[in-house]
């Protein structure tokens, strides 16, 4: 891509701060939504669960970003907080959808690139899966359906609009991974349940480089999983970090213990996604870290 214009909602957070260092340092002009009053030129005002956006600010823009959701490991899933969880994705992406959809043809963006999770896929055991899956069971699939759909103004108006269904990454600044560190650093690692559910990660380097391949490439729409091409089980992750830090990792949490301190949350902690990039590979992206090892070390 050219040197572009570029709007980004969830900038603050972990892949979404990361893609905003990336294209400034390309020489792109990044766009930020933010929830307070703009602070400076680049900021356009926006509250996703409510559903506004200033409009005007998208105008210009060759691509709108849409990164931005409550936390979905971060607390115990109340009826609240799953509310939000909801609200936060699927309001914002009707918000921007439909902000992109109704600016004149001139000044629309190019591109919606929207997030999305391999929780759309629900809990599939050992069973491989790609995008041609269909949507499972419970509230993750439920709400990654909702979070899609929410996008159709964009699409429907002819603007190419890509779902970015992303695994758990390898980071070490937040998410999964930004706390599995420091208990493995501590000599406090371990297997969760009997280790035998599949975690589909991807490295943090590889997420950013992903995105800006699926805002690059004219031509690719709908679904892409931004997952490695090799999902492990959480046993050998924990083996690999044990390895990579040189810690011990004898402690495992039993399944009853994460369900009693995680409620809910725990069925995606202990749930298996054996999940597959295979449009991404189609599309002719190449994974720099492409095994959980060398994701692991990329994130130190």
């Amino acid at each position: 891509m050219e040197r572009s214009r570029i709007a980004v909602a969830g900038a603050s957070g972990l892949i979404g701060g990361a893609l905003a260092r990336s294209l400034t340092a390309d020489g792109h002009e990044v766009v930020r939504l933010v929830r307070r009053e703009p602070r400076a030129a680049g900021e356009v005002r926006w509250d996703p669960e409510r559903g506004s956006v200033d409009a005007a600010g998208l105008a210009g823009c060759d691509a709108v970003v849409n990164l931005a959701g409550a936390g979905v490991g971060g607390r115990r899933w109340t009826a609240a907080y799953k509310a939000r969880i909801r609200a936060s994705r699927v309001g914002g992406t009707t918000a921007l959808a439909g902000a992109v959809a109704g600016l004149p043809e001139d000044v629309r963006p190019r591109v919606f690139l929207n997030g999305s999770a391999i929780g759309y896929y629900g809990e599939t055991g050992d069973r491989p899966v790609d995008e041609s899956a269909p949507p499972g069971e419970g509230f993750l699939p439920e709400v990654c359906v909702e979070w899609e759909a929410a996008a159709a103004p964009a699409r429907e108006a002819g603007v190419r609009t890509v779902f970015a269904r992303t695994g758990l990454v390898v980071a070490r600044g937040g998410g999964a991974w930004g706390r599995l560190f420091p208990l493995f650093r501590a000599g406090l690692g371990g297997r969760m349940g009997d280790g035998r559910q599949y975690w589909s990660f991807v490295a943090l380097h590889d997420e950013v480089a992903a995105l800006r391949h699926l805002l690059d490439t004219d031509g690719l729409s709908g679904p892409f999983n931004l997952t490695a091409p090799h999902p492990v089980t959480n046993r050998e992750i924990t083996a690999a970090m044990a390895r990579v830090l040189h810690r011990p990792a004898v402690f495992a949490v039993p399944a009853p213990v994460l369900r009693t301190v995680l409620g809910e949350m725990a069925g995606d902690v202990l749930g298996s996604a054996r999940v597959l990039p295979a449009r991404l590979l189609e599309s002719g992206f190449r994974f720099a870290f492409p095994r959980i090892e060398g994701a692991v070390r990329a994130a130190l």
